[in-house]
């Protein structure tokens, strides 16, 4: 049997982030405003929110290698996230930020050990726990949720993502081989 760890974790995640910047490249900065519906996050809030938000799972399990988050202070952290997301960037610094912060994560995620993954955390009620593994996990997850967003956004602006253009691209050949 196959294990799925910290190499794994890296690649695809890896892979996630790869796919989050063709985004980014893809929307032209003067759309970085742009606002989907009320209450949301412009673009380029939503592009610096990914590029931050893994610094949550960072403080969490490789800086304080916490084993309950029973007690944490999520609204004292999530100020210091927010603050730092809340910087005005350009595109290109939103870009760089993503690449950086992405391979920064991706490096220390390929160097995680199967026991490390396998121990647990309890949840903020005490009476859950889930392996750092399935917490580290969630990052991946996180930053397609907020990609997804954003390729709708793509398609509001006019703009086909890149991996709809691969698959039609894809499918085209297919077709041109077989007439």
């Amino acid at each position: 049997m196959s294990t799925y760890g910290g190499k794994e974790l890296a690649r695809e995640f890896r892979t996630v982030r790869k796919n989050t910047i063709q985004v980014a490249e893809d929307i032209p900065e003067s759309k970085y405003g742009h606002v989907a519906a009320a209450e949301c996050k412009s673009v380029a809030q939503m592009l610096a929110h990914i590029a931050v938000s893994t610094q949550i799972w960072d403080e969490i399990h490789r800086r304080q290698r916490l084993t309950t988050l029973v007690g944490y202070n999520f609204f004292g952290m999530l100020d210091v996230w927010n603050a730092e997301e809340a910087k005005p960037r350009t595109k290109a610094e939103i870009v760089e930020l993503l690449r950086t912060s992405g391979e920064e994560f991706a490096a220390w995620l390929d160097a995680l050990t199967p026991e490390f993954l396998a121990e647990m955390v309890t949840e903020p009620d005490g009476k859950t726990a889930k392996s750092r593994f399935e917490r580290l996990l969630s990052a991946k997850e996180h930053e397609m949720h907020h990609r997804a967003q954003l390729m709708l956004i793509e398609r509001q602006l006019g703009i086909v993502p890149h991996l709809t253009r691969q698959v039609d691209e894809r499918v085209a050949q297919m077709r041109a081989a077989k007439a």
